[in-house]
């Protein structure tokens, strides 16, 4: 495992936006309203040859009851359970609040080294100012500008100091990325907590909760997976403020870095055009599908009740009848780890690779049980077919006259090469070249 830093503070001093200067990149959502960062978020870093990892925690505050505040209450002391070293975020431009000494209280029970970064000391003069902290009673501060970078190399050198002994580490090493998407309150985070069995995220009955990607590991079966909970994505129309804006951009971005999408769908809400925009979303990137309904527990069963309810999102999305469909209940837990099982039959459907021999066999037969078109007084002929990508699988067919051959023989094809090697859940590109 790599050493853990956890960056914590009250809310809106600067901690996403230093979260992001330790990473180099901006992955936390960053802005000066307070309270948009919720559940932890995950990052990975490198300094003076060493790794770790970064956990990004929302603004504690104490005393609310508001069920939000008290889930960012339970993230920001679960992070910290976590961390071989915290950064104690406060801003020098305000002082010392009651809310740090809140944090402060908190942090002096750890024992953990903690390092006092005061954030926004920008200039000589805000510098100078950061010593007042020292009244907190951490020995170690940082006075540090998370926006231009000022006092962070120091920072991060005394961070790495105080890392554990290094442990042989795996280079190299990328989890498969399972991205979790849907609709807003139709029970991504619950799943993943299901799944992990650790309250890795804030769940609660209150819409848009999750308004960051959150990355979690995952091990089944001795295979580790990257499980992303985004969140829910509403129609762009209804995407007023701009933290609800930067939450879609990021659940795209989540769609295109994974390797396979899981659309959770409210079995009681059904299937509905928000959702088959997520999966066209996918299918444009190129990624594996799975949908799973969720609250099926919540459903009244005949014999047929799964059978009917599939066809009717089928019908509705009759492109996309390779995606396969589960019905689940992340509360009851039933058949949660099908959707895995399934997402690895989806992976490695998706790295396939058919020898070249095979499929030119595959086409003779095909195209003897149903004869190619006449375009323009020829007979179309395709000669030759190889598999020129995996991960998404593309394939190259050689042939006479390509731009006459009719969508109805694409989609023949397509459906053959599905019925004969599988692809489930995956998007099949195929190019078809003069020859």
């Amino acid at each position: 495992m790599l050493p853990v830093v956890a960056i914590v503070g009250r809310p809106n001093v600067g901690k996403s936006t230093l979260f992001n200067r330790l990473l180099g990149e901006r992955q936390a959502i960053v802005h000066d309203q307070s309270g948009v960062t919720r559940d932890r978020h995950y990052g990975e870093s490198y300094w003076n040859g060493r790794d770790f990892t970064i956990i990004d925690t929302g603004g504690y505050l104490s005393g609310k009851t508001d069920v939000i505040v008290q889930g960012i209450r339970n993230q920001v002391e679960l992070a910290i359970r976590e961390a071989d070293v915290i950064v104690f975020v406060v801003d020098v431009l305000q002082g010392i609040t009651r809310e740090d000494d809140a944090v402060a209280h908190l942090l002096r029970r750890q024992k953990k080294p903690v390092l006092l970064a005061v954030n926004k000391s920008d200039n000589m003069d805000k510098s100078l100012q950061a010593p007042e902290f020292y009244k907190m009673g951490f020995p170690e501060l940082f006075a540090v500008s998370a926006l231009s970078g000022t006092g962070t190399g120091e920072l991060l050198d005394r961070l790495v100091a105080l890392f554990p002994e290094s442990i042989e580490q795996q280079e190299g090493q990328k989890w498969p990325k399972l991205a979790v998407i849907g609709r807003p309150n139709v029970g991504k985070s619950s799943f993943i907590n299901a799944l992990l069995n650790d309250e890795r995220c804030i769940v609660t009955d209150i819409a848009g909760t999750t308004r960051d990607s959150v990355n979690s590991l995952l091990e089944y079966k001795d295979r580790t997976y990257t499980l992303v909970d985004t969140a829910g994505l509403r129609k762009r129309s209804r995407v007023h403020d701009n933290i609800e804006f930067y939450s879609l951009v990021r659940t795209e971005k989540s769609i295109r870095e994974c390797d396979v999408a899981i659309l959770l769908v409210d079995a009681e809400l059904g299937f509905q055009v928000q959702d088959a925009r997520l999966l066209r979303l996918a299918e444009q990137f190129n990624k594996g599908m799975i949908i799973a309904l969720n609250k099926w527990d919540l459903i009244e069963k005949q014999t047929n009740t799964a059978k009917e309810y599939v066809d009717t999102i089928y019908n509705k999305i009759p492109n996309l009848r390779y995606v396969p469909i589960i019905t689940i209940s992340a509360v009851t837990g039933q058949r949660i780890h099908r959707v895995i099982d399934e997402a690895q039959e989806v992976l490695d459907d998706r790295n396939r690779k058919i020898p070249t021999s095979q499929l030119n066999r595959f086409l003779k037969d095909i195209t003897s049980r149903k004869p190619l078109p006449y375009a323009r007084g020829h007979q179309l002929t395709i000669k030759y077919i190889t598999q020129v990508k995996q991960k998404p699988p593309v394939f190259s067919l050689f042939m006479n006259m390509p731009r006459e051959l009719p969508a109805n023989y694409r989609r023949y094809i397509e459906n053959q090469l599905r019925e004969s090697f599988g692809f489930k859940g995956v998007p099949v590109t195929m190019v078809f070249k003069e020859k």
